[in-house]
């Protein structure tokens, strides 16, 4: 086996734009390495293409010669070697590139309704000490330190949120993280969402793979890996030793805590008994993905609101509160 690639996953669009093209070429029946040979990339990550066609010249598998060169995660990776086994990859390729262009105009959308609030606040930082500037109570290096040292507590609080979920997910299983893990669930609103995007992305993974050829049991570890919340996969690590034991996936799932929808177990229902079983997960996940996307719409939408009315409460609350205009409170 392949040694797991040092490089960062590509940015979603970049993901998106990756997959896409590989669709379109493969189904237009170009072969593989040539397809690669016209792929265009960001500059940045165009040094991967040429990586994975040296190692494809190496006689390297496709699927793990794109993880080794960064251009696929250790996931796609396994979905693409089950696809490349089974035949042509289109399918597999088209459905990635459906998957990463929804998620990457999920997120532009909320960083595009985000950006001016985020100047809003950014520039209340300078506006909250002015009126101590201007009276002469503060000198200009206190000013300084006043507004950029709430700006550079805001970056360190923004830095945290993104790193803290990386740090947890890829250090050791503790006590701790598993604590952390449950109260994520009990977080109102978000915490159903929280649990329905896990269970979402497992299903959708394990679609993905059976319908590119890989056994059931095969796939069911790889799925299983795809679920962030320790707490949800632990639950979900039960599945497989059911099946093992002669039950079905519909079987193995109606007693998991997580397992909530009576959509999702009709639909494997329908799936195990008609041989569709991957198209009726697929068909399930996409109303799973139209439901938490109007979530997160409602969030892009309200979030910036929110963020107006308390940076303008606080902004005037610090110069109502200030007095160092020499005006008392309430006076012209």
């Amino acid at each position: 086996m392949m040694p797991k690639s040092q490089h960062k996953p590509l940015a979603l669009r970049t993901r998106a734009e990756l997959y896409t093209q590989l669709g379109t070429m493969e189904t237009a029946g170009l072969p593989f390495d040539n397809a690669l040979g016209l792929l265009r990339l960001p500059l940045t990550d165009q040094s991967r293409v040429q990586m994975m066609r040296n190692l494809l010249k190496k006689g390297i598998e496709p699927a793990f010669a794109g993880e080794k060169s960064g251009l696929f995660t250790s996931l796609e990776a396994s979905f693409l070697h089950a696809a490349f086994s089974a035949g042509s990859p289109a399918a597999t390729f088209h459905r990635l590139g459906k998957y990463y262009t929804q998620r990457a105009l999920q997120m532009m959308a909320i960083k595009s309704r985000l950006t001016l609030p985020t100047f809003v606040l950014i520039t209340a930082f300078f506006v909250q000490p002015l009126p101590k500037l201007i009276t002469g109570s503060l000198n200009a290096g206190g000013y300084l330190v006043q507004c950029f040292g709430p700006l550079a507590a805001l970056a360190g609080m923004v830095y945290l949120a993104v790193a803290l979920p990386h740090w947890f997910r890829s250090g050791p299983l503790t006590q701790t993280r598993l604590w952390i893990d449950a109260q994520l669930l009990r977080i109102p609103l978000f915490g159903v969402i929280h649990a329905r995007s896990n269970v979402r992305d497992f299903f959708e993974s394990l679609a993905l793979m059976l319908e590119a050829g890989m056994p059931i049991l095969d796939a069911l570890p790889k799925a299983l890996n795809t679920i962030h919340n320790r707490v949800i996969k632990q639950a979900f690590a039960q599945i497989k030793p059911k099946i093992e034991q002669g039950s079905t996936l519909m079987q193995a799932i109606p007693d998991l805590t997580w397992i909530q929808d009576n959509q999702v177990i009709e639909h494997i229902r329908t799936g195990e008994a008609s041989g569709t079983l991957p198209e009726m997960l697929f068909r399930y996940t996409a109303i799973e993905t139209n439901s938490i996307h109007h979530f997160h719409q409602q969030v892009a939408d309200w979030a910036p609101r929110l963020l107006y009315g308390l940076v303008m409460c606080w902004v005037a609350y610090g110069i109502l509160s200030s007095r160092q205009l020499g005006l008392p409170v309430g006076q012209g």
